[in-house]
């Protein structure tokens, strides 16, 4: 980094930018700990669904902890919906502020609440610590609030503007009880929004002890420098691109109501150190809920500029006035209220999909990747347990095969491009909630073939021992897998099963809800794989030879993809008794 600095004159001192970065990006951590160590709900505590940033007073984002890349949208629009509704001298030092709305305070779905405190210096507003959680559960029609076949965001529970939920440091008691009431885990979302305050105060202090160490006016210097930085190693990559545009298309397979496809369109154009990405020729907006709003749609590109550009550059709003974006009204991606955007998580990858096929066209070779599983799908369930007499609503969203690169076979069972949560371990799911995990494991042969392979899927199987659950998912790539890039082929599309291995074996529709689970029944989720990147043949043999000692493949599905001769050899590396397993 210091090597860039020295090319940009007028730095008022680059070593001590580095520091002040750092420690900037240590507050954000910090603060995300401090909701993660404290909050109630799985959610937050083990999956560690949450994000934080910290933003100067008028706005700009100065620094975000590496948490979800979506969740920049809904901490970007909150702090803007904020800023719009509240001129900065009827801000108050004591006030914490609270919204969730796509529409009218900036957020990307109901269940993502933020939670944004003012940061007062000797009586002057000066930064904004804020931070965002997913809530297991804000209401509507379906345990989860994310009910694909919504016709509109009135099914998606609460709706809440920007709002004061501390005046003067005294929390409106009326107003978070009323949140609370509209959900079907009340104490749960109690419980977490004050967790939520309690981390934005600790980032304040954290804020002002930062003062004390740089002061003030050096403080400002550092943060303008700091995106003034950011922004110019930005155009220089930019500018280091071939100039001229390219496209690329994706598409969801269903609209949330209908297995109707709609397509994403990307148009990137390069012109010097300039970006315009827009999306004409995206299909109309979804009749369900896997439409986008603005926020979660700018998220997702700076993350694909970000990752494809320069993966070190630093998230702040010096990396956002270099690009320009736009998508047509009335679209999939810029859909007219009160269109249902639950969903939008899934759209929001096949945006990243799309956009890395046209980026691939104005970058090195070397740099283009196949497409993973590029989808979150989610399993809900929610029932009464033994220690949850107001009952649970259990959530997860489920990782699955990375796309092989030019130099690297795709990471196994993770979450790829905008969500990056973890997985909640089999022992607290069951310890929590009235279920049992059946199986958690990779899929076998999931795994799109080529030179590198790509990564594998993960199957997800959990059973309701006593009934009386209902189960909801949300999930896309059923019909068609990750493609390969280069010659390689598809990763394995993903399937939804009730109780898969019985006479009453059922497949389901990607978008479900209500699915009663009585006492023993199941459901199976296997993730897609991620699509491979060259072809088949060019795969080294002792490569080939690894993947089926490790059961990655079964011998007859590699010969399938590999041929007979590549196989063969690979089963003579192997020890006689890896050969018959």
């Amino acid at each position: 980094m210091q090597s860039d600095m020295k090319q940009r004159p007028g730095l008022a001192d680059p070593i001590a930018m580095e520091v002040f970065t750092n420690r900037l990006l240590a507050v954000s951590d910090e603060i995300a700990n401090a909701m993660i160590r404290s909050s109630f709900s799985s959610n937050i505590k083990e999956r560690k669904d949450c994000s934080v940033a910290l933003f100067a007073a008028d706005g700009r984002l100065i620094a975000q902890a590496s948490h979800i890349p979506l969740h920049l949208g809904s901490l970007l629009g909150s702090v803007e919906t904020i800023l719009s509704a509240y001129p900065v001298d009827t801000i108050r030092d004591g006030e914490v502020f609270i919204c969730n709305d796509p529409y009218v305070a900036g957020g990307t779905h109901t269940p993502d609440i933020s939670v944004v405190t003012p940061v007062f210096l000797d009586g002057v507003l000066r930064y904004f610590a804020a931070n965002i959680g997913h809530h297991s559960d804000v209401g509507g029609t379906v345990p989860g609030s994310i009910y694909g076949a919504a016709k509109s965001i009135f099914e998606e529970g609460l709706r809440l503007p920007v709002m004061r939920l501390f005046r003067a440091g005294k929390l409106d008691e009326e107003l978070l009880r009323m949140i609370a009431l509209n959900s079907r885990a009340p104490q749960e979302r109690w419980l977490d929004i004050r967790v939520q305050a309690a981390a934005n105060d600790r980032g304040a202090r954290l804020m002002r002890e930062l003062v004390g160490t740089f002061g003030t006016g050096d403080i400002d210097a550092l943060v303008d420098d700091l995106l003034t930085y950011t922004n110019a190693r930005l155009r220089r990559r930019i500018a280091a691109m071939k100039d001229g545009s390219a496209s690329f298309e994706a598409q969801i397979e269903h609209d949330g109501i209908t297995p109707k496809e709609i397509t994403i369109r990307a148009n990137v154009t390069v012109a010097g150190d300039r970006l315009a990405v827009d999306f004409e020729g995206t299909g109309p907006q979804a009749a369900g809920a896997f439409n986008v709003a603005r926020g979660a749609l700018h998220a997702s590109v700076y993350y694909v500029v970000k990752t494809l550009l320069d993966p070190y550059l630093l998230p702040n709003s010096g990396m956002f006035s270099g690009i320009e974006i736009t998508a047509p009204k009335g679209s999939l991606l810029n859909p007219n209220p009160p269109a249902p955007v639950g969903a939008r998580s899934i759209t929001c990858n096949k945006v990243v999909r799309a956009m890395i096929g046209a980026f691939s066209q104005l970058l090195p070779d070397d740099w283009a990747q196949a497409a993973g599983q590029d989808i979150v799908p989610v399993m809900v369930f929610s029932g009464q347990g033994s220690d949850a007499p107001e009952g649970y609503v259990y959530l997860e969203s489920i990782g699955g095969g990375a796309g092989a690169r030019n130099d690297a076979d795709g990471m196994d069972g993770i979450h790829v491009h905008v969500t990056n949560s973890s997985n909640l371990p089999i022992e607290p799911l069951e310890l929590e909630y009235d279920l049992i995990v059946d199986e958690y494991a990779l899929v076998n042969d999931s795994a799109g073939a080529g030179r590198q392979r790509g990564g594998m899927g993960i199957a997800r199987q959990i059973s309701a021992p006593r009934g009386g659950v209902l189960f909801t998912a949300r999930s896309d790539g059923h019909k068609h897998g990750a493609p390969g890039t280069a010659g390689g082929l598809a990763g394995r599309p993903a399937v939804l099963l009730k109780n898969p291995g019985t006479p009453q074996r059922e497949e389901l529709s990607p978008v479900v809800a209500g699915i009663e689970l009585g006492p023993g029944e199941s459901v199976r989720l296997e993730t897609p794989g991620g699509g491979g990147f060259g072809a088949p043949e060019e795969r080294p043999a002792d490569a080939l030879a690894r993947d089926l000692r490790d059961g990655r493949y079964s011998a007859a599905h590699a010969r399938a993809c590999f041929g007979d001769s590549a196989v063969d050899t690979a089963l003579r590396q192997l020890a006689p008794r890896d050969r018959s397993a």
